[in-house]
C-alpha cells in the first residue's frame, strides 16, 4: 500500500531539525549526507549536509527532510501544515508534541477549546514548520 509521507525542505539545518523532531517524536531517525553518493557534493562546503532524511515514528509514519544546496532555488515551507490530531484518549500524548515543538516556536492559535468543541492550537516551530493540533471528538 503506497503510503503519504510529508518531506520537509531545509537549508542546512536538516539534521538539526530531524533530531529535535525525533527528541520530540521518538521513532528511528536514519540519514543520507550528500557526501554518502560519489557525485553528489558539487561543493565541497555542502558534503555533510543532509540528501535525505527519514525518521520513522513509532506509530510507523514517516517524516522526511533535506537540505538544499546552495545551487538550488530554496524557499521556506509555507502554504502547508503538518497536522497531529486524535481523539480524547490522545489529549495527554498531543499536548506532550505541542508543549515540545513550542519552544522556540511562533505560537499561532494557543492549545484551547476550540468552538466544535475539541482542544486546538496552531504554531510554526523554530525550524518554520507550521503545525496543528487537534484532540477530542471531531479530532478521531
Amino acid at each position: 500500500m503506497a503510503q503519504l509521507n510529508p518531506y520537509i525542505s531545509f537549508r542546512d539545518n536538516a539534521r538539526e531539525a530531524m533530531s529535535f523532531y525525533q527528541s520530540v517524536f521518538g521513532g528511528e531517525l536514519n540519514i543520507m549526507r550528500f557526501a554518502d553518493v560519489p557525485g553528489m557534493a558539487e561543493d565541497p562546503a555542502e558534503a555533510e549536509l543532509v540528501m535525505h532524511a527519514s525518521l520513522t515514528l513509532p506509530d510507523g509514519s514517516t517524516l522526511m527532510a533535506a537540505d538544499t544546496p546552495k545551487r538550488m532555488e530554496y524557499q521556506a515551507p509555507a502554504g502547508i501544515q503538518l497536522s497531529l490530531s486524535g481523539p480524547a484518549e490522545d489529549a495527554e500524548q498531543i499536548t506532550g508534541y505541542w508543549n515540545a515543538l513550542s519552544e522556540g516556536a511562533s505560537i499561532q492559535q494557543p492549545l484551547t477549546p476550540a468552538p466544535w468543541g475539541d482542544t486546538f492550537g496552531a504554531l510554526v516551530d523554530r525550524y518554520g514548520v507550521s503545525w496543528m493540533f487537534d484532540f477530542g471528538s471531531a479530532g478521531e
